[in-house]
């Protein structure tokens, strides 16, 4: 079958409706002629399925793919992304966020795409805004977004996208109003019964000895609520904006921390340092009171509205998660609200 190259498309004729489209679901109809996208007209040249004309003359894949890659922007990535999936037995068609990927085994027009595919390459910038946009589009057609990176050496990794519902079953501790004092960067609870209280019954701090060191987030959450008096070394009561400026010198997201800590403990969940794992917190669904943690379900760490994430460093905190069983979540607040960002590996 023969196509003419026209702009950023291939058009082939009517014979191909029944051949390509009406049996294997390429291109696009259009009146009698069929439609096809640069990467399924460059899939198609490079298994002899099709041979295409520029200006009358036969072009071989190497002049097709060059002249593609000068009219499609990530030509050569959208390729590799949409021939592994070809590979992989899925059906896949053009879409406005590069691919809409069907589920394996089913056929467009008997089901609908299950997910946008997003194109990127590792070694560029991914600003949360573009992210945002990507799952938000997908979220109003209800459909997946996988995020495929092409490394340097043209290898395909794939994401999932998806927005984390954070709850948990954890009940909030009663006000008992202790003191507390504040040392370098963290607070300590002398008193040993409100030490094995919130200790045992909210999972806050550590203990030791008959003592409680608290973080600094938790502090301010527990002075917050009432829970506990802070105190300076000098005797002197901090109020929660004192309290909160001085944390904040001390470490500058401490504000951002904060706030995202406190919207997942009031949505029941046990919050710990994530530190050894190389993010702002660890995270439990669920406790029991007067037992041990068990196995945390996230790693959350928080990020600006702003961000821009570079991908090699998202892909090591993903695949550190994964390899402690653990999903790796992204918070931000945007408009005054908590957002939770889910990413993870997928296998299409």
């Amino acid at each position: 079958m023969n196509g003419e190259l026209i702009g950023d498309k291939v058009i082939l004729g009517g014979e191909a409706l029944k051949e390509l489209y009406d049996t294997s679901y390429y291109g696009r109809p259009r009146g009698a002629t069929l439609e096809l996208s640069l990467t399924e007209a460059s899939y198609l040249l490079e298994r002899a399925k099709i041979t295409i004309v520029l200006n009358q003359r036969s072009l071989s894949f190497a002049e097709f793919f060059k002249i593609a890659s000068m009219r499609m922007e990530n030509f050569e990535l959208k390729y590799l992304v949409y021939k592994d999936l070809k590979e992989r037995g899925y059906h896949i068609q053009p879409s406005t966020t590069d691919f809409r990927l069907y589920p394996r085994g089913k056929r467009p027009g008997e089901t609908p795409a299950e997910d946008f595919v997003h194109v990127i390459s590792e070694r560029k910038p991914l600003p949360l805004t573009e992210l945002i946009f990507f799952m938000e589009t997908a979220e109003n057609v209800r459909k997946g977004i996988l995020l495929a990176v092409v490394d340097e050496e043209s290898e395909v990794t794939y994401y999932e996208v998806k927005r984390a519902m954070m709850k948990g079953d954890m009940k909030p501790v009663d006000h008992v109003k202790e003191e507390a004092l504040l040392l370098e960067d963290r607070v300590v609870i002398f008193d040993s019964k409100l030490a094995y209280f919130l200790y045992h019954n909210g999972f806050f701090g550590k203990l030791l000895e008959e003592r409680l060191q608290l973080s600094l987030v938790e502090s301010a959450y527990l002075l917050k609520k009432k829970i506990i008096e802070i105190v300076d070394r000098s005797g002197n009561a901090l109020s929660l904006r004192k309290f909160t400026g001085t944390a904040t010198k001390i470490e500058p997201t401490f504000k951002r921390k904060l706030d995202i800590y406190e919207d997942m403990r009031n949505k029941g969940m046990v919050v710990k340092t994530g530190f050894k794992f190389g993010s702002h917190f660890r995270v439990y669904k669920k406790a029991e009171p007067m037992k041990r943690l068990q196995h945390s379900e996230y790693l959350v760490h928080t990020i600006p509205d702003d961000h821009v994430f570079l991908l090699p460093e998202m892909s090591r905190a993903i695949r550190l998660a994964q390899s402690v069983r653990k999903q790796m979540v992204f918070a931000y607040i945007k408009n005054k609200k908590v957002k939770y960002i889910d990413i993870g590996r997928a296998k299409p």
